[in-house]
């Protein structure tokens, strides 16, 4: 016997059993992913009848909607801009330095980004809003739209660059300042063009959702800056223009497909250009070092802490006068109940059940899709992985919207509840198998090899190996989906019921009220969703340091 060939190495599927693990995930995301997306294409084409482009010349001569789009664009450039440029440094001490409270610090930069939309809206709308606790009120703008997309996506830019930085030798730079170059020199012409692979990277998913967000600008456009996403849910919900939004989500199906497009060329230009081992972070040894990194972790943390530590403050401050817990109790018992249809707290259960029900289809739909991923053959592989992440950079009105004019055949699903997880699922899923897929990837062959060598074959290895070692990865994905599903706005908002709204839908309803009583229970709905995503947050956290230890 070769001593050198391995016992086993891994469960290889055959073509039928691929086709039979893939059944699952390809019905699911044809029928609810492409199959809308398709629809909203014919419709904006006029296909049944011909090709029309008529729709497209109104749109595109419209002063209006052209407004609207530049807008969008420009918005999106610079609050890419301004993401990079904030988060750069930030990278910096993540990548060369080790200093008390990091990983405390890297699980912050995180909530924001895993934060509804609406409550990042309401973050902002709570402190440069009309009801500014420092009486500013700058909605409408453009300055408190890039604001918000800045603290939104800081945490892209911290750790995408700060992950490729880490891998750079700092001798380079190191060997261009003992040639005379002052540090900010030896930055410019050594370690910026190794580090812009990652920026380009990093910037292209900033402008990715800048780009498609919706919440934010829903709150803080005040409907006189809007995005092309936003036009797409006027045009559908308030003027039942159908053609008009098609045409425009057509067209915003361009723009993302060109930046994923461009996203991924950059992501293997960024994995393959540069291989170098992980440079472990050292602690500051000379008081500029020291300095620096003080003033960059003390900034960071008050960008992150100052505006969500005020909407909690503002939610304690009750509508009769004082600080309490008012609001709080009116999220169970609003005094007046037609200020949001519904009692708000139905809205928590309501979201509750979908969650479980969204975490549920994300994480058999993502199993499946990782197993093929980790054992089926490389270029089936490679293409099941593209389609699985589509939904990712999809914008979640357009799903939304396209679930409203597909899904009533067959069978009329558009009146189902069903379809509020199923929605939240497809922005999940792409989340579970990410989770999921390196894990498979990086367990040792030396572990299947010993069961084998107990007499599992290939199936019972897989069982009792490859399955337990990716069970706290799969509670990743499904705390992943957890979050995604509690706060998912944008497509919610097409195939909700009056009846069934979720949290976010409740505070969207709220702040449509006159009055301190449904804006306090808005502001306090929007402290329970922050909670419960810091909350996932943690439970992510300590999950992958137990998956660390046990791989």
């Amino acid at each position: 016997m070769d001593r050198d060939r391995p016992l086993v190495t891994r469960p290889q599927l055959s073509p039928v059993a691929t086709a039979a693990v893939l059944a699952v995930p390809i019905l699911f995301l044809g029928y609810f992913f492409a199959y809308p997306l398709v629809s909203i294409v014919v419709r904006g084409l006029s296909i049944d009848g011909g090709i029309d482009l008529s729709v497209f010349k109104d749109v595109v001569t419209d002063d209006t909607l052209r407004r609207v789009a530049t807008f969008t664009v420009v918005q999106a450039l610079i609050s890419t801009a301004v993401t990079v440029a904030i988060g750069l440094p930030t990278a910096w001490v993540f990548a060369r330095f080790d200093f008390p409270g990091k990983r405390l610090l890297s699980a912050a930069t995180l909530v924001p980004f895993v934060l509804p939309t609406l409550v990042v809206g309401m973050v902002f709308l709570n402190l440069l809003g009309p009801r500014s606790i420092v009486d500013i009120d700058i909605t409408g703008s453009m300055g408190i739209i890039v604001l918000a997309h800045v603290f939104y996506n800081f945490a892209i830019v911290v750790r995408g660059v700060s992950s490729f930085w880490a891998r750079i030798d700092p001798s380079l730079e190191s060997a261009a300042r003992t040639l005379g170059a002052n540090p900010t020199t030896a930055f410019r012409t050594v370690t910026l063009p190794l580090l812009a692979p990652a920026i380009a990277s990093t910037s292209s998913l900033v402008f990715l959702f800048s780009f498609t967000s919706f919440g934010v600008i829903l709150l803080l456009g005040d409907l006189s800056a809007t995005t092309i996403e936003v036009e797409i849910w006027r045009q559908a919900t308030a003027f039942l223009r159908l053609d008009v939004a098609s045409a425009l989500a057509v067209l915003q199906l361009v723009g993302v497909g060109l930046i994923l497009v461009v996203y991924g060329w950059l992501e293997r230009t960024t994995a393959s250009e540069f291989r170098h081992h992980v440079v472990r972070p050292r602690k500051p040894s000379t008081p500029s070092e020291r300095r620096w990194v003080g003033t960059i972790v003390t900034a960071a943390m008050l960008f992150l802490g100052i505006p969500l530590g005020l909407l909690i403050a503002r939610s304690l401050a009750q509508p009769s006068g004082g600080y309490g817990l008012e609001n709080y109790a009116n999220i169970v018992s609003l005094p007046d109940r037609s200020a949001a249809f519904i009692e708000p707290i139905e809205a928590v259960g309501n979201s509750l059940r979908f969650a479980g029900i969204a975490v549920v289809i994300g994480l058999v739909v993502g199993m499946l899709t990782a197993v093929v991923l980790a054992y089926a053959d490389r270029r089936v592989a490679r293409g099941i992985d593209t389609f699985v992440m589509l939904p990712l950079g999809t914008s979640a009105v357009t799903i939304g919207f396209g679930f409203l004019i597909a899904l009533d055949r067959p069978v009329d699903l558009r009146t189902s509840v069903l379809l509020i997880p199923i929605a939240h699922a497809l922005v999940a899923i792409p989340f579970v198998v990410r989770s999921v897929s390196p894990t498979f990837a990086s367990i040792q062959h030396r572990l299947r090899e010993a069961a084998a060598t107990l007499g599992a074959n290939r199936w019972q290895v897989f069982a009792t190996v490859d399955a337990r070692l990716v069970a706290r990865s799969m509670l990743v994905g499904a705390a992943f989906a957890f979050a995604i599903s509690m706060g998912e706005f944008g497509a919610t908002t097409f195939i909700a019921r009056p009846a069934t709204p979720t949290i976010p839908l409740a505070i969207f309803r709220l702040l449509g009220r006159p009055g301190s009583v449904p804006y306090g229970a808005a502001l306090a709905l929007s402290v329970v969703l922050l909670v419960i995503t810091a909350a996932v947050i943690i439970v992510i956290d300590l999950l992958r340091r137990d998956r660390e230890g046990a791989l």
